[in-house]
């Protein structure tokens, strides 16, 4: 009845993520984190979300709170290979 209750559309896509320097990065990238005190990170995809594990302590941040609020970029720096 004029579409007031039909069913919004399940939004699949992830978002696309950069760095602070606006390199795009992609899962298994090796970043440098800027918060949570995490250090070098590889960025994983757990339950259709990016998380951030870190390589030392093991510990995992959702990429949600690694977010700039100045420029919606993730706090990380990616690593030089």
């Amino acid at each position: 009845m004029f579409g007031l209750f039909k069913k919004k559309e399940k939004q699949d896509k992830l978002p696309q993520l950069l760095d602070l320097n606006n390199n795009p990065l992609a899962e298994g990238d090796i970043v440098e984190a800027m918060r949570y005190e995490l250090g070098k990170c590889k960025l994983l995809l757990v339950d259709e979300q990016y998380v951030y594990e870190s390589i030392s302590s093991g510990k995992q941040v959702s990429w949600l709170k690694m977010i700039d609020a100045s420029t919606d970029n993730q706090k990380v720096k990616k690593a030089e290979d």
